[in-house]
């Protein structure tokens, strides 16, 4: 099977970082792959490393019409069986295709105008397929595509090097910096809940604000803002407790990433969290922006141990199920199979 991707995304970011690592899992399955992107050298020289043929455009709006034309060509001349448009820019800029399908992916509750030369599309979630379904009016031609929790390898790394001391409880947020991950309710949460370290791994907007926000706390020295990290599984390997404390968001990765690394979750009741994570079973959820329940929750996850050792065998039980990176790629192979015998008909 032959697929060509477009990804039009930023360098860093959970929907970007999923597209990649679902390249990678399909190289190893033998699929041939291209990949039209952005000039990311982190991608470019992965790419390189796999033998994965790639171009890169710059993906402006303004200029698609000059960029069409590069993308039009590497379709003839690779002749895929499948075009999968990873998220709402991209698919904008996927030319009309008579006979090569085309799938549009969803990281969210996306508007369907970008996707006006998509024949399938993938949600995230059974929620965003549901709302691709109403929207399209096409249900039958909305599948799911979990993203996968099973993470890489990395070097590992110590407390100590994060300025942790020895012995202290951690809680690991991994997300950007930007109002709708709730970083200044964990940062409240934090307040009240002493000798314990929050390692905040993540950039965006609101970064300085929450610096200035946890020193005015005084959190500062226990909350560390790491920047944006690749190293998630080492990262993981040295939390007590990983935490996702969104406003919105409609799924979020990272609670699959805790599930495959066994560390205890708390989140609150953003749209993803809520289809997935069962209160006290592979979790333990609040309302969003309630403060005292998220700093009980997390005070359970870090000292009950039988609520910890529960959590992490429902998350556990989870992840094989549904976010093990040999189900989502099967998975995602089946659905390109599918899509394929329907596209025939």
């Amino acid at each position: 099977m032959k697929i060509l991707h477009i990804v039009a995304g930023a360098p860093t970011g959970g929907a970007e970082t999923f597209s990649f690592d679902a390249m990678k899992a399909l190289h190893d399955k033998g699929l041939q792959q291209y990949v039209i992107c952005r000039p990311y050298q982190h991608l470019t020289d992965a790419f390189d490393a796999r033998g994965i043929k790639y171009k890169t455009i710059s993906f402006n709006k303004w200029t698609k019409a000059f960029q069409q034309p590069t993308i039009k060509k590497a379709i003839a001349e690779f002749k895929p069986d499948l075009i999968h448009s990873w998220m709402s820019r991209a698919s904008s800029f996927v030319p009309a295709q008579d006979s090569i399908p085309v799938l549009g992916w969803f990281g969210g509750y996306y508007d369907l105008k970008n996707y006006k030369n998509a024949d399938f599309y993938m949600g995230v979630t059974r929620d965003i397929v549901r709302h691709i379904g109403e929207k399209s009016g096409t249900p039958d031609r909305a599948y799911v595509g979990h993203t996968f929790g099973t993470l890489e390898d990395d070097a590992p790394i110590t407390r100590e090097s994060l300025g942790v001391p020895e012995g202290a409880k951690t809680v690991l947020l991994l997300s950007r910096m930007h109002w709708k991950k709730g970083v200044d309710t964990l940062l409240q949460a934090a307040k009240r809940i002493d000798d314990v370290y929050f390692l905040l791994a993540g950039n965006g907007p609101d970064l300085e604000k929450y610096q200035n926000l946890a020193e005015e706390l005084g959190v500062g020295d226990r909350a560390k803002f790491l920047g944006w990290r690749t190293d998630r599984k080492a990262l993981l390997g040295v939390a007590d407790v990983c935490t996702l404390p969104s406003r919105y968001e409609p799924f979020g990765t990272v609670i699959a990433e805790s599930w495959f690394a066994g560390v205890p979750l708390v989140a609150t009741k953003a749209d993803g969290a809520k289809q997935y994570v069962e209160h006290e079973v592979n979790g333990l959820l609040c309302e969003i922006d309630d403060v005292d329940r998220l700093t009980e929750n997390l005070k359970t996850a870090l000292y009950d141990d039988k609520m910890r050792a529960q959590l992490i065998a429902g998350g556990t039980k989870t992840y094989n199920e549904l976010f093990s990176r040999e189900v989502v790629t099967q998975g995602l192979i089946d659905s390109y199979k599918d899509m394929l015998l329907k596209f025939k008909k």
